[in-house]
């Protein structure tokens, strides 16, 4: 006979209520999905490119992802593209070029060419040679950035340098559309030690 005033060993109580097994796993996810996207928000950024200017590298309509850490923990190099906020001031949206001249460089382009401190920058990326001329020397905390499309860009030949202060990111890959999926590398050195 079962005495009522003794605790019973039901099996039944041992279990774990399933609504909410169910609601904490729901929960661990949904924190986990946040710390996940605080975590891509702060070291990255993606941007739409919307203009023909760093073709054939970067077309209309790509997306890119940006590491906005790249410059805390490393350096500015030389062929690195960069997305800053241009240095005019009726201009909101940010812009995305190539590095080409860093502080204390003298960038000259001549004949469609274009030259740091007198040696001449072998390029892979260009949609083709320069036709303007110009020298500029690069302030310190300045760097100076040019299209790929070097015919049809709005930048340093143009408006000047860029403040290195004003650069968000460095860009990594192009990530869409998947056909142009790429890893965005600075070229190596040429023989010209550039």
């Amino acid at each position: 006979m079962t005495n009522l005033n003794e605790p019973q060993n039901d099996a039944h109580n041992d279990r774990p209520n399933p609504l909410r097994r169910l609601f904490k796993e729901v929960w661990q996810t949904i924190l986990l999905s946040l710390l996940l996207f605080a975590a891509i928000n702060f070291a990255t950024v993606r941007i739409r490119i919307q203009s023909i200017s760093m073709q054939p590298t970067l077309f209309e309509r790509d997306f890119v992802l940006v590491n906005k850490l790249a410059y805390k923990l490393g350096e500015l190099n030389r062929r690195d593209v960069v997305v800053f906020q241009p240095p005019i001031e009726a201009e909101n949206e940010p812009y995305i070029k190539r590095v080409i001249g860093l502080p204390g460089d003298t960038v000259r382009v001549t004949d469609g060419m274009v030259y740091i401190n007198d040696l001449p920058l072998q390029e892979s990326y260009e949609a083709g040679p320069p036709n303007y001329h110009g020298v500029w020397k690069v302030p310190p905390g300045r760097v100076f950035v040019l299209g790929d499309n070097r015919n049809n860009s709005s930048d340093s030949h143009l408006w000047g340098m860029v403040p290195v202060d004003n650069i968000i990111g460095k860009a990594v890959v192009v990530y869409w559309p998947f056909t142009h999926w790429k890893v965005l590398d600075p070229a190596t050195a040429a023989a010209a030690g550039l």
